[in-house]
């Protein structure tokens, strides 16, 4: 913190006035190099519609971010390895389906789209006979007609999801793609995905296990008359070819890479949650020797951090808080900010606060309707999808501009 500390010069101003200082505060996962970049950017940003600035980075991430400090002991071993005799190492074909129920859950209609995606022109049917499509169509009313039962063991949800796919548009062109059992098959596993995708959107608490998972798509192919066992061969050679499970396979080779990379983001928020006086100590110190006026920019957790501090110790000399992608109100309303809990209100003290969000960025918030009079949100669009939306505040020129426009 102190090769940053000492990063900025003091200025005055032509009649002799103290310039604005800006306190710069990232988010998770930064480290260096990217945080001098970051911090260089940030204050070209500002002095180019505003010079002489004193702008102040607060590096927290070195001194108080989260590390794997007994190099990365906690991590399971890869698939295919064990570390003691009594461990049963993941087999390759249950990762293979592993990957295609994700997949499925994610769309379970992805499936029945792979299908009719590969089915040639209509043809032309005997006359007198049933298209595929309705034979399955009248299947599904029936299992529907049942209720829920015949998937109990997932939880509610069947009888619609087979009211809902025997209506999809889709299911025609699949039919002539595929025979009637496999077509039959491929219902069955939507079925399942469908009833436990919707669980999963409703937060719920429990989701069954692989094997009750299967017995119940077995049952429900039985019950659109597939032959037993035919679910799980289809399966793999239909889905998997388009669901990635080589590169699923080796995510799960390269957990601990994976971890390594993404486990700063993650662990910083829950080490700032559990012990992050600290780091406030470190931002309090830092703001004791600027004089005013002061205002704080922060990123993200650094948002969080810097509501924290301003609401636990009054600044004065901090006129102006500036929010981008914070989570702060999340945690005020949610009971999970340290220093305030809802319904409290802000204190006096608190300076007035800028909270900057993307509307596409899913980890920012509001905070006006949370503090009427307080909180001044306003959006700023990057045109990126997230998480890019996360990271594209600092090189959005409109950023910059309410910044400035607010500036004591």
């Amino acid at each position: 913190m102190t090769a940053h500390r000492e990063s900025y010069t003091r200025c005055t101003s032509v009649t002799g006035g103290t310039l604005t200082a800006v306190v710069f505060i990232h988010g998770t996962g930064v480290r260096e190099p990217g945080f001098s970049a970051l911090a260089g950017r940030v204050a070209a940003g500002l002095n180019a519609l505003r010079g002489g600035l004193r702008v102040a980075p607060y590096y927290w991430g070195g001194a108080h971010g989260a590390t794997l400090a007994a190099g990365g002991a906690s991590l399971p071993p890869a698939a295919g390895t064990s570390r003691g005799p009594a461990e049963t190492p993941a087999d390759q074909g249950d990762d293979d389906t592993a990957a295609a129920w994700a997949a499925l859950y994610a769309d379970p209609y992805a499936e029945l789209a792979l299908a009719a995606a590969g089915s040639g022109p209509p043809t032309e049917r005997p006359p007198g006979s049933v298209p595929q499509e309705q034979k399955l169509q009248a299947q599904l009313a029936a299992l529907a007609a049942q209720g829920d039962a015949p998937a109990a063991e997932l939880g509610p949800g069947l009888s619609r999801a087979a009211t809902d796919l025997a209506a999809h548009p889709l299911l025609g062109p699949a039919a002539q793609a595929l025979d009637p059992d496999a077509l039959a098959a491929l219902a069955a596993r939507s079925l399942t995905a469908r009833i436990i995708a919707d669980a999963l959107d409703a937060d719920a608490p429990m989701v069954p296990v692989g094997d009750v998972r299967d017995a119940v798509t077995d049952r429900l192919a039985g019950a659109l008359g597939v032959p037993p066992r035919g679910t799980e061969r289809g399966l793999r050679s239909l889905l998997l070819r388009a669901a990635g499970s080589a590169a699923s396979r080796a995510a799960v080779r390269r957990r601990r890479a994976l971890t390594e990379a993404a486990h700063p983001a993650a662990g910083d928020v829950l080490r700032y949650l559990s012990r992050g006086e600290a780091v406030r100590a470190g931002l309090r110190e830092l703001l004791a020797g600027l004089e005013p006026p002061v205002a704080i920019v922060a990123h993200s957790l650094g948002g969080i951090i810097a509501l924290d501090t301003l609401i636990l110790t009054p600044l004065p000399q901090v006129r102006l808080l500036v929010t981008a992608g914070s989570q702060g109100p999340f945690l005020y309303e949610s009971g999970s900010l340290p220093s305030l809990e809802h319904p409290a209100a802000l204190p006096p003290h608190v300076p007035d606060w800028l909270n900057l969000y993307d509307p596409r960025d899913l980890l920012g918030y509001l905070g006006a309707g949370l503090f009427p009079g307080r909180v001044t949100d306003i959006a700023v669009d990057s045109r990126q999808p997230f998480p890019a939306a996360h990271s594209a505040y600092w090189t959005n020129p409109a950023v910059y501009r309410h910044i400035v426009d607010r500036l004591p």
